[in-house]
């Protein structure tokens, strides 16, 4: 009975230790080149999404543009300032889509889903934008402000998808149970076609939509527990619907069930600023280091790892050399052994493959 107990409580003391991908890890083999060939008129800014289709088309949603502020009254309106360009399997130049759209204004995120819809997510308009594959706007979630209160008003909501955290009631970072958002950064879908929006950074929660984009229910807000968040920096879902938030200020990825339930972290990452997960069947999880934007130097590489946190190898380092990285936001991991990475910090997407 003694030796029973015993195990029964080295099990328990096991399963409360959160999983640590830190340790010996080798250094995987891989090749990177930049990705695109651009049009003569046409350049990158900061790449803060990139996402491939079935097809093998490219989509890059990049910080670039003719941002402008409408100054005329006391509520400034902003507009412009980001672009989402299409390429083809090659890389070459296809196509810019939406020039102009009224929630293109600074680059979080793109992704592509099964059906081979653009999701455009925008960190400063509040907006998360889904296209069809032939680039019109299909479904609309969150919502941009027409304007911004000129100075700001201390200590009150701010415009739509700013309020979050911000009095009634509701704990910090936490924003609003509905589809307003605050500086969202990622998105993904389950098998069913439900929508989780990372509502990371103003706020510092998940929100889930049914695939009509109805609001079903967030959760998360600033702090340190489990199940709270310092930033939502990137999100992915397995096939299982499990969800994977990646929490950079706190230096780690948690993992909730579809209804989000915490179930486990994974320390030892580093700044986890994008992941992302494979297809099924045999799924794995690359993660990136990403270098800060104010210490160019340090960091930068890529982790490769199991669902449950082993890590499998790494790749890659802080720089601006063809196979280093700077600052990366994006990573596109449709198949296991070619990756396409999007940096902040050099302008640029690699396409990465793995021997």
């Amino acid at each position: 009975m003694k030796r029973l107990m015993l195990v029964l409580l080295v099990a328990c003391i096991a399963a409360s230790i959160p999983t640590d991908a830190q340790g010996p890890a080798p250094a995987l083999n891989f090749d990177a080149a930049n990705a695109l060939t651009l049009a003569d008129d046409i350049y990158l800014g900061e790449v803060g999404g990139v996402a491939t289709s079935s097809r093998g088309d490219i989509y890059v949603y990049t910080r670039t543009g003719h941002p402008t502020v409408s100054m005329a009254t006391a509520r400034p309106f902003a507009h412009g300032g980001s672009r989402l360009f299409q390429f083809d399997r090659n890389g070459r130049f296809t196509r810019e889509i939406g020039a102009g759209l009224y929630g293109f204004l600074f680059a979080a995120q793109v992704r592509v889903d099964p059906q081979d819809n653009v999701w455009v997510v925008d960190e400063m308009s509040a907006m998360v934008m889904k296209l069809d594959p032939q680039g019109r706007v299909a479904l609309l979630l969150g919502r941009k402000a027409e304007a911004l209160n000129n100075p700001p008003r201390a200590g009150g909501a701010g415009p739509a998808g700013e309020g979050g955290g911000r009095g009634g009631g509701r704990a910090p970072g936490a924003g609003a149970p509905q589809d307003l958002f605050n500086r969202p950064t990622d998105v993904a879908w389950d098998t069913q076609g439900n929508t989780f929006v990372a509502d990371g950074l103003g706020n510092a929660r998940i929100a889930k939509f049914t695939k009509d984009g109805a609001f079903v229910k967030s959760w998360g807000q600033r702090g340190t527990a489990n199940g709270e968040f310092a930033s939502v920096n990137s999100i992915a879902v397995d096939a299982q619907g499990n969800v994977y938030a990646a929490d950079a200020g706190n230096q780690r990825i948690q993992v909730f069930d579809n209804d989000g339930t915490f179930k486990s972290e994974i320390k030892g990452v580093g700044n986890a600023q994008a992941i992302c997960i494979t297809p099924a069947p045999n799924q794995v999880m690359y993660v990136s280091n990403s270098n800060p934007p104010n210490d160019i130097d340090m960091a930068g590489e890529i982790n490769k790892m199991g669902l449950d946190g082993t890590m499998i190898g790494k790749f890659g380092r802080a720089g601006k050399l063809p196979k280093e990285f700077g600052t990366v936001n994006a990573i596109d991991c449709r198949s296991e052994s070619t990756l396409y990475v999007g940096e902040v910090g050099n302008f640029r997407v690699q396409k990465v493959t793995m021997k």
